[in-house]
C-alpha cells in the first residue's frame, strides 16, 4: 500500500534519484539538491511530499505565495514525479490530492502547474487548460 507523507532529509537519496530523471530542460546537481532540500523542508510556504510503499516511488514539490488578483494566496506545483514503472497506479493522483489538501488548508484560491507531457493526467483530475506557460532563463549561475 502506497502512503503519501511529508518528505524528510532521510528521503534525500530516493528523491534525488527521481529528481535526476525528472529534469528535461535543466541538469540538476546533487550538491545543490542537498543544500536545497533541508531549506525547502524548513519553509512554511513549501510542501515536499513523497509517495512510499517498499521505497519512495514518487515526490511532489509545491509552494504557496500571495497574489492580488486571487485576493490572497495561490499554490503552485513545481514538480511531480512518479517512478516510470509505477505510473498509472494512482500514485500521482495521491500526491496531487495531498498538495490540494495542503493548499486548501492554507486558504489558497487555486492550485496551478505547468506540464508539457502529462496534460491528460491533470485534466482527468479536474484541472483545466487555462494558459500558456512562458519562461526565460535568468542567467543566474546554479
Amino acid at each position: 500500500m502506497t502512503v503519501v507523507r511529508t518528505a524528510t532529509v532521510a528521503d534525500a537519496d530516493a528523491v534525488w534519484a527521481l529528481v535526476r530523471d525528472f529534469a528535461t530542460s535543466f541538469r540538476p546537481e546533487r550538491a545543490a539538491f542537498d543544500r536545497l532540500l533541508p531549506e525547502l523542508l524548513a519553509r512554511d510556504d513549501v510542501l515536499v511530499l513523497v509517495a512510499e510503499d517498499d521505497a519512495v516511488v514518487g515526490y511532489l514539490l509545491a509552494s504557496e505565495h500571495p497574489t492580488f488578483f486571487a485576493n490572497g494566496p495561490v499554490a503552485g506545483i513545481e514538480e511531480v514525479m512518479v517512478a516510470p514503472d509505477r505510473r498509472r497506479s494512482g500514485i500521482g493522483a495521491a500526491l496531487m490530492a495531498g498538495a490540494e489538501a495542503w493548499a486548501a488548508g492554507r486558504g489558497a484560491g487555486y492550485v496551478s502547474l505547468a506540464s508539457r507531457r502529462a496534460g491528460d493526467f491533470y485534466l482527468s483530475l479536474g484541472y483545466t487548460d487555462s494558459a500558456v506557460f512562458y519562461k526565460k532563463s535568468s542567467g543566474a549561475p546554479f
